[in-house]
């Protein structure tokens, strides 16, 4: 009974022959440690006493493996289980999507012995390769796609009907199928897919689908359905540890490609949120900082809102980080050369609704401030720091920083006014709306000397808009828009301005041409005057003084008297100043 198994194996051979040499009667043999332990074992003696052995791709690395380790070649057989476990993989394994991955996932029990033999390499080599290439190209079984459809709606027993055609997928049909490989082994599959060419896009998007599906931090909104079964390929236990979980996470970041918006902002944060959680190393943190705000105008303010996971809790949210992230953002942004409002003319400045990243950035920085000031524990210093890292040609209004001020100065009522005026200093009185002047002239919260800044720029802004209605012609598409029509920096504010201003011009013309009247009439009466006595002008002066209720000086009459034009009202105006002086004169008689 000892033939068939020392006839397919070198080392059984040997092994039994030293047996045998001892001379015991009972020959007992202590086998090496076969890969894949006894239930492999039994298959390797189960061929070598002609059992019919089943090849699959779930059996077939531990086998050849076996063969390997216990020689059983083609010297000792033809045929032998060596040869025939290597034609399967090539012929069968190694061709095909599904037989290949289960083939790797077998690989992590046995990987020196699969190394080795280079089994390891060629099932990533054929995935890798597959993973490059549109699978309806050669309609590869990927069953969680759906079965082949027919147009025509009938499908043949075999799958074959005219028409008939597979379902498209899409060039991501490969994730989930990837997600169940161990770390290891799925770094470097990522590895040699990035060799081959394959899209950074597509393999950031599996990176992605892989972190979420083993991090419990970035799944807070799991549905109650789902298991945490899918993490068992990480580990022997159920789900993966602590440990193993920022291993992970460090492992994902160094396999993120560096480039801008290839990777969602929101899953950025995610990372990051999860790797303060599970205290990563800093450079990690560090990395995901910097990946974060090279796409910082991306954001949302939700995705800024980080709780601060420190022992100390000194403030609510981790303003620090995103402190970090803005000098991040403000570095790039010189780097790449963005453009600043400053160099810009102003007819783009006005009329651009979003002008630069950096302005939106802006925007979203001013709202966060106003979400932490409410914090009691933020500090003057780091508040008034993210405040004033943000530069003033990023603001076209300070609507929001003004907002964000007045938060926290409405939280923290115990601050010095030296501290309040320090602050307020940030906020350019200039670039406040009309409805924020008009808040700011009556906020008791305000050092006084704020107030008395935005009183004269409103007073200043009011003097402006007079003086640019007499100069507004009828042609008003090139000219510059008032703050108010700014402030909305909109089609429909630009429009509120231009009614305004022409409002505004018919008002200044009806005025001027009731002044000129009022001058003509005063010329008229007052050449009149100068034909009475010199006894008597005085008298006569004052009545009719008191008669229109205002009192005018000769030399004004003089001076607007050659502005005066000779049309036929004035004369009859003059007629009836004759008419009433005459009168006046009889009664004074």
């Amino acid at each position: 009974m000892q033939f068939p198994l020392l006839s397919r194996s070198g080392v059984m051979e040997r092994l039994i022959a030293e047996a045998s040499e001892e001379g015991d009667k009972k020959c007992v043999i202590s086998p090496p440690k076969i890969p894949g332990g006894a239930k492999t074992f039994e298959l390797v003696a189960k061929f070598c006493y002609g059992v019919k052995l089943e090849l699959t791709a779930s059996n077939v690395v531990y086998l050849r493996c076996a063969a390997e380790h216990l020689e059983m070649t083609e010297e000792y057989g033809e045929g032998n289980l060596s040869t025939q476990t290597e034609t399967f993989l090539n012929q069968v394994v190694l061709r095909n999507w599904k037989d290949s991955l289960k083939a790797l996932q077998t690989c992590d029990d046995i990987l020196p012995h699969a190394e080795e033999l280079h089994v390891t390499r060629r099932c990533l080599e054929s995935l890798a390769t597959k993973a490059c290439t549109d699978p309806n190209l050669f309609g590869w079984p990927i069953m969680e796609r759906g079965p082949m459809q027919s147009p025509g709606g009938s499908v043949m027993w075999n799958g074959i009907s005219t028409g008939a055609r597979p379902k498209h997928s899409n060039s991501d049909w490969w994730y989930e199928d990837v997600s169940t490989l161990s770390l290891p082994l799925y770094k470097r599959l990522i590895s040699i897919m990035e060799s081959h060419g394959n899209r950074r896009e597509l393999l950031a998007g599996s990176l992605a689908y892989y972190a979420k599906k083993y991090l419990h931090g970035l799944n807070r909104r799991q549905g109650a359905n789902e298991t945490t079964s899918c993490l068992m390929p990480m580990t022997s236990g159920a789900s993966p540890s602590e440990k193993e979980q920022k291993v992970l996470l460090e492992e994902i970041d160094q396999l993120l490609p560096v480039q801008k918006g290839l990777v969602p902002t929101k899953f950025l944060f995610g990372l990051l949120r999860t790797a303060l959680i599970l205290k990563s190393n800093p450079s990690c943190l560090a990395n995901l900082e910097k990946r974060i705000g090279m796409q910082l105008e991306q954001a949302t303010l939700e995705d800024l809102l980080m709780p601060s996971f420190s022992y100390s809790m000194e403030t609510l949210y981790n303003v620090d980080s995103v402190q970090r992230i803005l000098e991040h953002f403000l570095a790039m942004d010189q780097i790449t050369g963005g453009s600043s409002p400053c160099s810009i003319e102003d007819g783009q400045l006005i009329g651009s609704p979003s002008l630069t990243p950096i302005t939106t950035v802006a925007k979203l920085i001013d709202g966060y401030l106003a979400e932490v000031a409410p914090d009691v524990n933020l500090k003057l210093p780091k508040f008034q720091a993210l405040a004033a890292a943000v530069p003033e040609y990023a603001r076209p209004l300070d609507d929001g920083l003004y907002r964000a001020i007045d938060i926290y100065l409405k939280s923290h009522p115990w601050l010095a006014e030296s501290d309040r005026e320090q602050l307020c200093r940030l906020i350019d009185c200039q670039k406040l709306s009309l409805e924020a002047c008009t808040h700011a002239a009556q906020n008791e919260r305000l050092p006084l000397r704020i107030i008395v800044q935005v009183l004269f720029f409103e007073q200043l802004q009011l003097r402006t808009s007079i003086a640019g209605c007499f100069l507004v012609s009828d042609n008003l598409d090139g000219s510059r828009q008032l703050r108010s029509g700014f402030a909305g920096s909109t089609d429909g504010g630009w429009a509120t301005a231009v009614r305004e201003n022409q409002v505004l011009k018919v008002g200044m013309d009806n005025m001027r041409t009731r002044v000129f009247e009022l001058e003509k009439e005063c010329s008229s009466m007052r050449h009149e005057i100068e034909k009475l006595g010199r006894t008597k002008v005085s008298s006569t002066w004052g009545n009719v003084s008191k008669k229109f209720g205002f009192k005018m000086k000769s030399q004004m009459c003089s001076a607007q008297e050659g502005s005066v034009s000779k049309q036929n009202n004035g004369s009859a105006k003059f007629e009836k100043a004759k008419d009433r002086h005459g009168k006046h004169k009889k009664n004074s008689s």
